[in-house]
């Protein structure tokens, strides 16, 4: 039974439940809420934080969400990507600030107190104190600190602490302190840029574990060391990098290495500003880079003690931190020579005879070392006297021969043997780590050792001691230290002998190699003097360099210590090199060698290099090959290995290797340059610069850069490209953006600012020379003391400026205080103005071997220079020795003797441009000024030819050409603006001159796409701002074949573009000249031509069709002006073809419609000046000038095919001033049976000349035009396409205006006015008054339709619709069958708009090309240039762009009405054009003038816009302005009858021109010669279709046909109708014999069918008035057909074919045929398309497509000639007609004339069924009914039927207008010509072959006269035909061998007379007279003016049945 409680006891029990209960609520607030951590419990703010920005809160753990949430307090949200945390810290942790205290000289220093939050490692240091310092305006240095108790920080002395601060105002830098949580934001004040923001992560402050994560501005981090990186660029995807220094092999991933560096660099932009970040802090640590882009420091003690150095490069950032740790020391001379090591060279014998091969290979060679095996027992500071005796006599040697010896040294001292002196007097000084035992013990290469503590002032002093005592016994040069990372060995943890404390296991340890502090070291509690070892480990190895350091100091007291370490620090550069441990023999260990180098560079320790070869691993030797090559170029160059692995020296392996030879060659290559490398290490010494340099400091402008780690640079200037991969002789290498020159061939390569495959076989590297630089080098020698003796010499690398710039810097290499004692020689080099400058900036150093600059080599000297001297002390002394490569641009000058080192001098050259070589830089000025011309930064010259510019660019480029990309289709590039690209020796005085350059588009894309095999395209464009590019359809053909015809090269010193067919090797395009720019109102680009032979661009008045190359500059510019030479007229064309000189062709085609200018000069070069748009180029290559034509026209659009119609002679006249006036002429045309088929009128019929209108005086016209069409006739109306805005109700306007159609002023719905022909209402018009009245009086104000938008093309088509059917007034409809469009430039008769423009610049523009009204502005005669204009896809474009397209804008919707309205093919005629035009136009030559000179402009303007692809063109017949004059106009008739827009026209108030209103004389010369035009139409129209399907020309000019005849190149006064016809007008005055030329080939006249060969000659041809030259080439088959008054007629005559044989007895030819009016029916098969061809006595029809003839719908063939038979008797005709073969008996066979005439008149026959017609030779009697003409003279007669007589002329039985006899005939003007029997026995009558044949066949030569026999009464001479007057009587006549057969003229003696007929003899003066005298009298006569007017005419007498030619 339980006892009962007392009181008590229940009062204790309930007293212990309190206590307990109060225990465990304490214990839960306790748990809740640790001490220091706050008052409150801690709720973690998690927002969406993204995975980028995460920092970790559970830094190397793996945790649950439970233990993230609950325990830690964490955010917790777990992602697929195991690399970014799920547990992160939450936004409310860390510190907040409690006080805060500002001074703005010195910083601000606040407090900060720890938020409430968990404890993640224990130990929070609740309170902290941050301070904060503005030390120099670039330098911002804060540091946290416990507010309460000291922690270990790094010692002051290893940083430069500087006591000065920065003014506020004059920071770089602004801070920002966020106060809770607390964190610290540093901003770039220029730009307000965040670089460096703590808020991404809080503030941890434990006592062993300090965190501060950084938000930066950019991924682009460099540093953080030392690792194998294995790239520069740092990936910011989630790495962590521990960093404690540890003695282990440099392999791949994160492992801490020998060295300790905190520092990092970020480059912002491209801009180059960089900011860099050091922690000073030596506890282990590990830092986190994430893609936010963030770091994150952790570190396990010390204090957060951060620089922050802000630059605005990379470089400057350097500079700001070594400022900090101290710059590197100065090396000596010899300690950048190559140096060879290894470890186990076996002995003295070994080593000695390591260095005897090499010097036996000649091999550069001046350091040799020793590793730990020359020492005793590995005992530091001994030596194995067994292995190596006599150690001090090798060093000896090494002296002797001027080479060093370094022996290696260890920190770890034996303490195992007693003797050991080092040991004792260590143990004496307590010199030795201590740990809680005594001296701490660890295990060196001697066993068990002990270690110095380099803290200890007493151990510096024991150290020098060993140093100096083993000097003294061993003349080593220096020393390099090895297991400074406090290694121990082997390695291994030293937990088991470590006590267990939060030393030797901390509460947090970083992510080092092992994940142990204490692995291969002491344990981290041992103490040094300076603190705990935990806190030092990572300075062991800075702190025993500068001990060694110091030694070195009392064993070298005046030269320069040499100390290698392989633990190094911040700082550590001051007094020591360092390489990058122990590598392996493998390709990765090579390529990771670089980033290192780098990063080393990075950290202030630029004398550093990997073991080239590699430590580890026996090396092959193809990768110790490429490991020398490399080597070569490392700032420390060392060649070292481990023992037991194969020699790797490399004369180890053979005298003949490949790698001694390449060593060799590079090594020699690095002692050359050793003076420039000796200079840039006096930089880091002296600015903080690197040596080895990443490309990224350099060109940090350029993204491609940022990541480049296989290349390196030597400084600014020497760009190293090795090859890093196996069985590689081919690098993918980064060029960078400047001008860089082959260092061994001094080329310049082309790339640049791209990657390129550069080739390196096996025995190369990359090595290249910036332009800008000049690199100062030295005769190389075996060591470094014997080539510092030999010459000195200048490399000087050009830039595109031809400047550069440079320094030498030059001591005597080994003795300290050099530059405190300013003992050295300082140059400062530069080259400008064609002026090398020697300028010395100190000079306290006299060289002892008296050494001399001999040799100075400058590469991209683009030009030879001239007058070269040296100026030294005032004298100029001429060199007469150097040597000018002008293909490799190298200028060598050798043996220079007089220039010492220590001198100032200089050197200077004269560069010569010649006049071929200058391009005009002041355009606008012919006369400008020599002080305006060198202000816009120009060379001046006084020009002594005429044309040659005085103002010249220089050969300084605009831009520069990079990113080049060549691809299968074509290539791609940067183009970007250079910067100052202005010479200094042009720009010698301030720029105030208005320059059009102004303005340059920084940033521009060239990209070359290789469209087809011959056709690409080259385009230059802004890649910053859209600009406006030409709206023109192309049609660009699919090209699949590779086998282009062309080869594309980029230049880039200077910038170009190099286009060379294949073929030939011929350069069709280059561009690599001076002048190329690129603004926004201002591009020009020039391009060499490969030869003199240009023809096109237009629309101009050309004088000939080649282009006179003599300095002309040609406009381009649409603009309402009559042809007038160099003036622009209606069209612009920037297209050209060049003839080759090896016979090839091309074409380029500007595809801009800005106004421009292009210059032609004779270099031969072309400079187009644009001041709009884009420069888009596209080239096409032929390769004959046919191809390069139809290639165009593929490109442009095949030009519209004609109706045949068309092709028929049209009038035309501006002044008809009714109707009726047009019937009568109708009327007269049709009486004088003159064939025409096209009536225009002109504005006349407008009322008031308003568009779509009808005058009162031509209210008949619909029933006139019904009327004439009805008998055939076809009608074109003008129209104009402006519209009057003054009227009332014109439905036009309106309509216009409803539809917003017209042009208006930008962002206003003001429409621009302007005034035209348009007349006000109401007024009447005095025509009497000028111009300028007229236009203020009567003209109304028009309105100009925009033709781009689409609203005003169905506003016009509309327009159209209702002119040609009037829905109002159907009697006003005007059944047109095409239209004529004028004025549409558009002209303007006031200058812009009425009341003038608004914008001065794009009226006026800064360059305003080369125009006519050039100073009134571009707004003259037309728009303003600001006007408004909409595209059809709604961009709004400015008329300043679009002006040159108007024309082409209009013609369309033109076209397109016509057609819609007529439902026929139709046809535009238009004004203005633009390349394209032809595919809805033709074109005429605009007004032209009533002048002699405009025949001959009319062939070329033909032959142009052939080229042009617009073949339906002509002129003007007779002229447009002025009075026709008889002679001129009959002359251009019968010119014009071969246009192929025949059309005579002309102006008001001018004579009537027209046929039928002169005489009956000019109207049978005009029937005449339209006759032959029109019964050639079949072989014109199928011209006409071979242009609109395959591009070919129409009007040929001879060199299209005869391209190999280079004197065919330069004829422009005879064309070919395609390639069958030559014609040969008359162009002159009194003119009655022309010169022509006939290149090889059979040539047939066409009057008379003979024919003669030509083998390429000059010919004298009769040319009567009555009678133009035509000519047949043999080879080609004419088809032709009967005339009629109009082709209605004509194309229901029969058809005949022209046979012209050629030497081969072969011919071809073509018909297309069609219904001649239809819409597209080749398009939709509705053609009928035949070839024939003429061989071995047949002729073949071929039918190649029939959808059109039928036997209802037939085309009838009457007649076949064959021309050029032999001389044998045609005795039978063979025919096969529907597959049927039929004996033809019809036919005449004329074998002394060698033709043959078929009439198949009778037959009845359909060509289409026609297939063959084959001729028998014989000599049997002939077929019945056959005729056999027999020769009775040596020149047979032509038959009469083949002579247009008019007695011989019929016409068709079918309806005709034409009357059925002819006109009575004056009987002066006509005589009867009668014919006898024996000449032609006719088939049917003398009317059965009425083609007129007018034309005369070219003078004979001698051998044609076969007798010169004298008849009676004649006196004959026979050896000269050239006779003098004197020899002329009356009574004496000669036979003349030079005569010519005058067969169209014929003179017949009668009995008592010689009649003509139509006398109308050529050498009679004007007016022709008509004659009837006897013999005798007319022969004297003839031969009297002949000799007194110096004519070469003769003159055919006939003799009753005989020839004779006198």
């Amino acid at each position: 039974m339980a006892r009962k409680l007392s009181v008590l006891e229940v009062f204790l029990i309930i007293c212990n439940v309190i206590v307990l209960a109060v225990d465990i609520l304490l214990l839960l607030l306790v748990l809740e809420n640790p001490p220091g951590k706050g008052d409150g419990p801690f709720t973690p703010e998690c927002p969406d934080i993204s995975e980028a920005e995460r920092i970790d809160c559970a830094p190397g753990q793996v945790v649950t969400e439970d233990a993230c949430r609950w325990q830690r307090k964490c955010c917790w949200k777990p992602v697929a990507d195991p690399k970014v945390p799920a547990c992160f810290f939450p936004r409310n942790w860390g510190y907040e600030v409690t006080n805060v205290l500002t001074n703005a000289s010195t910083g601000l220093t606040a407090q900060l107190k720890k938020l409430s939050s968990p404890s993640l490692f224990g130990n929070d240091i609740a309170d902290a104190l941050l301070t904060a310092e503005y030390q120099t305006s670039n330098r911002f240095h804060f540091k946290i600190t416990d507010f309460n108790e000291i922690r270990y920080e790094v010692p002051s002395e290893n940083t430069n602490i500087m006591n000065g601060t920065s003014e506020k105002s004059s920071l770089s830098y602004d801070i920002e302190v966020i106060k809770n949580p607390f964190s610290i934001r540093v901003l770039r004040k220029s730009n307000k840029r965040v670089l460096l923001d703590t808020g991404i992560g809080p503030l941890q402050f434990d006592q062993q574990y300090l965190q501060l994560s950084f938000r930066l501005p950019s991924s682009n981090v460099y540093g953080l060391g030392e690792h194998v990186h294995q790239q520069y660029l740092h990936n910011m995807s989630w790495n962590t990098w521990p960093i404690f220094t540890r003695d282990t092999t440099p392999t791949e991933g994160k492992i801490n290495l020998y060295g300790a560096h905190t520092f990092f660099l970020c480059l912002e932009d491209t801009s180059g500003a960089s900011f860099g970040v050091f922690l000073m802090n030596s506890n282990a640590m590990e830092v986190i880079l994430q893609p936010a882009p963030a770091i994150t420091y952790r570190t396990t003690g010390g204090i957060l003690d951060f620089y922050i150095f802000l630059g605005n490069t990379p470089e400057q950032v350097v500079q700001e931190y070594l400022e900090v740790v101290g710059r590197p020391f100065l090396p000596s001379y010899w300690s950048l020579g190559f140096q060879l090591s290894r470890r186990g060279y076996g002995g003295i014998d070994g080593l000695r005879q390591v260095v005897q091969r090499t010097r036996d290979a000649e091999i550069p060679y001046d350091v040799q070392y020793s590793d730990i095996d020359y020492m005793n027992g590995s005992k530091v500071f001994t030596i194995d006297e067994q292995a190596y005796p006599r150690l001090s006599d090798f060093a000896k040697d090494l002296h002797d021969n001027g080479q060093k010896y370094i022996i290696i040294l260890t920190p770890g001292i034996a303490n195992h043997d007693p003797d050991y002196e080092t040991y004792r007097n260590g143990s004496k000084n307590r010199v030795w780590i201590m740990s809680s035992s005594g001296f701490a013990v660890g295990k060196g290469y001697a066993g068990e050792s002990v270690f110095p503590d380099f803290t200890n002032p007493a151990s510096i002093a024991w150290w020098t001691q060993q140093v100096t005592q083993f000097y003294s016994s061993l003349k080593f040069d220096g020393v390099w230290i090895e297991m400074d990372e406090l290694a121990t060995v082997p390695q291994g943890a030293n937990d088991n002998k470590c006590e267990s404390n939060n030393l030797n296991s901390p509460p947090f340890t970083p992510s080092i190699l092992n994940g142990s502090l204490l692995v291969g070291t002491l344990c981290m509690d041992t103490e040094f003097y300076s603190g705990l070892h935990y806190d030092v480990h990572s300075l062991y190895g800075y702190t025993m360099a500068r001990a060694t350091n110091l030694a070195l100091n009392d064993v070298f007291l005046s030269k320069r210590n040499f100390v290698l370490s392989r633990s190094t620090f911040a700082g550590s550069g001051k007094f020591a090199g360092h390489w990058l441990g122990n590598n392996a023999a493998t390709w990765d260990d090579l390529r990771w060698s670089i980033p290192s180098i780098l990063e080393f560079n990075l950290f202030g320790i630029p004398l550093v290099g990997a073991n080239i070869c590699g430590y580890r691993n026996n090396v092959t030797e193809e990768l110790c090959t490429r490991w020398m090559q490399l080597g070569a170029f490392y700032p420390l160059s060392r060649n070292h290995n481990g023992p037991e692995y194969r020699d790797q020296d490399p004369a180890a392996f053979g005298p003949n290797s490949l790698l001694l030879q390449s060593s060799r060659h590079y090594l020699n290559i690095r002692y050359t340059l050793l003076p420039y490398l000796y200079t840039l290490f006096y930089r880091a010494h002296t600015l903080g610069e690197t040596v080895a340099r990443p490309l990224v400091h350099e060109f940090y402008q350029d993204p491609a850069t940022w990541a480049v780690h296989e290349q390196f640079l030597w400084g600014p200037g020497l760009l190293i490209t090795p090859v890093l991969y196996e069985g590689t002789d081919q690098v993918k290498a980064y060029i960078p953006d400047a001008i860089w020159y082959d260092y061994e061939t001094g080329l310049a390569i082309q790339a640049r600012k791209q990657f390129i495959d550069m080739p390196l076989p096996s025995d190369r590297i990359g090595l290249h020379l910036r332009g800008g630089y000049i690199f100062p080098t030295q005769e190389p020698n075996r060591t470094t003391e014997a080539s510092r003796k030999n010459p000195l010499g200048l490399i000087i690398a050009l830039d595109y400026k031809r400047e550069a710039k440079g320094q030498l810097y030059w001591d005597d290499g080994v003795s300290k205080g050099t530059m405190s004692e300013r003992k050295y020689i300082l140059y400062d080099l530069s080259v400008t103005s064609n002026r090398l400058q020697a300028k010395i900036i100190n000079n306290s150093y006299v060289d002892p071997n008296d050494i001399m600059f001999t040799n100075i080599r400058i590469l991209g000297m683009d030009k030879e220079p001239t007058d070269c001297n040296v100026l030294l002390n005032n004298n100029i002394i001429p060199i007469s020795s150097y040597d000018y490569n002008a293909s490799a641009k190298i200028l060598i000058i050798s043996n220079l003797t007089e220039l010492k080192l220590g001198q100032n001098f200089a050197i200077e050259w004269k560069l010569v441009v010649s006049d071929l070589e200058k391009f005009n830089c002041f355009p606008e000025d012919p006369a400008v000024s020599e002080e305006s011309c060198k202000q816009r930064g120009c060379l001046w010259e006084q020009a002594t030819t005429p044309g040659v510019p005085t103002c010249f660019y220089d050969t300084i480029p605009q831009y520069a050409a990079s990113n080049i990309q060549y691809q299968p289709k074509g290539i791609t590039m940067d183009l970007t603006l250079l910067e100052n690209s202005t010479s200094a020796r042009a720009a010698a005085a301030p720029r105030v001159v208005s320059d059009p350059l102004s303005g340059k588009i920084s940033s521009l894309k060239l990209s070359v796409t290789y469209h087809t095999e011959n056709m690409l395209q080259v385009k230059i464009y802004s890649t910053s701002n859209k600009r406006y590019e030409v709206p023109v359809p192309l049609t660009i053909p699919l090209g699949t074949s590779e086998n282009f015809l062309y080869d594309v090269s980029v230049k880039t010193n200077p910038f170009g573009l190099q286009i060379q067919r294949k073929s030939s090797g011929t350069v069709i395009w280059d561009s690599q000249l001076p002048g190329f720019a690129f603004s926004e109102m201002f591009l020009s680009i020039s391009t060499r031509l490969p030869s003199q032979y240009v023809y096109g661009f237009g629309e101009t008045d050309h004088s000939s069709f080649r282009k006179n190359m003599s300095w002309n500059t040609w406009g381009m510019f649409a603009r309402d002006e009559p042809p007038s030479y160099k003036k622009n007229s209606y069209g612009v064309h920037p297209y050209y073809m060049v003839l080759e000189d090896d016979n090839n062709a091309h074409g380029v085609l500007l595809l801009n419609s800005n106004a421009m200018d292009v210059t032609l000069q004779p270099t031969p070069a072309l400079t187009y000046r644009i001041i709009g748009g884009i420069l888009d180029f596209y080239i096409v290559l032929g390769p004959t000038p046919e191809l390069v034509t139809q290639q165009y026209t593929q490109l442009i659009g095949r030009p519209a095919m004609t109706p045949y119609w068309a092709l028929g002679f049209q009038l035309s006249r501006y002044g008809y001033k009714s109707d009726a006036e047009i019937s009568d002429l109708y009327s007269a045309m049709v009486a004088a049976e003159i064939p025409y088929d096209v009536q225009h009128v002109d504005i006349d019929y407008m009322d008031r000349k308003l568009d779509f209108t009808l005058s009162p005086s031509f209210q008949n016209l619909g029933v006139l035009i019904n009327e004439m069409k009805t008998n055939g006739m076809r009608f074109l109306l003008t129209l104009d396409p402006t519209i009057s805005g003054n009227e009332t109700l014109y439905l036009t306007f309106t309509r216009g205006q409803e539809k917003n159609v017209f042009i208006k002023w930008p962002d206003s719905n003001d429409i621009v006015w302007g005034k035209v022909w348009a007349e006000l209402p109401n007024v009447n018009v005095d025509g009497s008054l000028d111009h300028e009245t007229q236009l203020k009086l009567y003209r109304a104000y028009v309105a100009f339709p925009d033709f781009l938008r689409n609203s005003t093309a169905t506003w016009w088509k509309k327009e159209i619709e209702e002119l040609y059917s009037n829905p109002q007034e159907p009697q006003k409809s005007l059944k047109f069958d095409g239209l004529r469009i004028d004025m549409n430039e558009p002209s303007n008769f006031v200058d812009g708009a009425v009341g003038g423009c608004r914008s001065d610049t794009l009226n006026k523009p800064p360059y305003m090309p080369d125009l006519e009204a050039r100073n009134v502005g571009l707004n003259s005669k037309t728009l303003c240039m600001e006007s408004e204009q909409i595209l059809p896809d709604g961009s709004r474009v400015r008329h300043y762009d679009m002006h040159s397209l108007y024309g082409w804008s209009q013609t369309r919707p033109t076209y397109e009405a016509v057609q819609q309205v007529t439902g026929e093919r139709g046809i535009v005629i238009t004004r203005s054009t633009f390349p394209s035009s032809g595919r809805w136009g033709g074109h005429w030559l605009g007004d032209n003038t009533a002048a002699w000179d405009q025949l001959g402009k009319s062939i070329v303007g033909m032959m142009e816009f052939s080229l042009f692809g617009i073949p339906y063109t002509g002129a003007d017949i007779c002229g447009f302005f002025g009075d026709a004059e008889y002679e001129m106009c009959i002359r251009w008739m019968q010119l014009g009858a071969f246009y192929p827009l025949s059309r005579n026209h002309n102006t008001a108030g001018t004579r009537r021109q027209d046929p039928v209103a002169w005489n009956s004389t000019f109207e049978e010369h005009s029937r005449r010669v339209l006759r032959i035009r029109y019964s050639l139409l079949p072989y014109l129209y199928t011209l006409m279709h071979k242009a609109h399907t395959e591009g070919s020309t129409v009007i040929r000019p001879l060199l299209h046909e005869f391209t190999e005849d280079n004197t065919t190149w330069d004829i422009d006064y005879q064309f070919m109708l395609g390639p069958a016809i030559l014609i040969s007008p008359v162009l002159e005055p009194n003119t009655f014999e022309i010169r022509a030329y006939f290149p090889r080939a059979r040539w047939y006249d066409h009057s008379t069918g003979f024919g003669n060969n030509s083998a390429g000659e000059w010919k004298t041809l009769w040319a009567p008035l009555d009678h133009i030259n035509l000519h047949i080439r043999g080879g080609y088959i004419l088809p032709w057909q009967e005339p009629g008054m109009n082709t209605y007629y004509s194309r229901q005559n029969l058809m005949g074919l022209t046979v012209a044989l050629d030497n081969d007895g072969k011919a071809e030819g073509q018909l297309f045929w069609d219904d001649g009016q239809s819409i597209e029916t080749y398009e939709k098969g509705n053609y009928f398309l035949a070839t024939f061809r003429a061989e071995k006595n047949s002729l073949k029809i071929q039918i190649l497509h029939n959808n059109f003839l039928s036997d209802t719908n037939t085309l009838k063939i009457g007649y076949i000639r064959i021309w050029g038979l032999n001389y044998t008797y045609v005795v039978q005709v063979f025919c096969t007609y529907n597959n049927q073969q039929f004996i033809q008996n019809d036919f005449t066979s004329e074998p002394y004339n060698q033709k043959l005439t078929i009439r198949l008149t009778g037959k009845n026959m359909s060509l289409e069924k026609l297939t063959e017609v084959t001729w028998v030779y014989g000599d049997v009697p002939p077929t019945p009914n056959a005729t056999i003409v027999l020769p009775t003279s040596p020149h047979p007669s032509e038959s009469s039927t083949e002579t247009d007589t008019t007695t011989s002329t019929t016409f068709p039985n079918t309806t005709t207008p034409f009357p059925t006899s002819p006109p009575t005939a004056n009987s002066s003007d006509v005589m009867p010509v009668t014919t006898t029997a024996t000449e032609t026995i006719p088939v049917t009558d003398s009317t059965s072959d009425p083609i007129p044949m007018g034309s005369t066949p070219y003078r004979t030569s001698t051998a044609d006269v076969t007798s010169s026999t004298i008849y009676p009464g004649c006196v004959g001479n026979t050896t000269d035909g050239n006779k003098s007057s004197s020899m002329i009587d009356n009574s004496t006549y000669f036979v003349n061998p030079d005569a010519i057969i005058i067969s169209d003229i014929a003179f017949i003696i009668t009995e008592t007379h010689l009649v003509t007929q139509n006398a109308t003899i050529g050498y009679l003066p004007s007016p022709v007279v008509s004659v009837t005298p006897n013999t005798t009298n007319m022969i004297t006569y003839a031969l009297t003016a002949t000799v007194s007017n110096r004519t070469a005419v003769k003159v055919l007498l006939l003799i009753p049945n005989t020839w004779w030619v006198l």
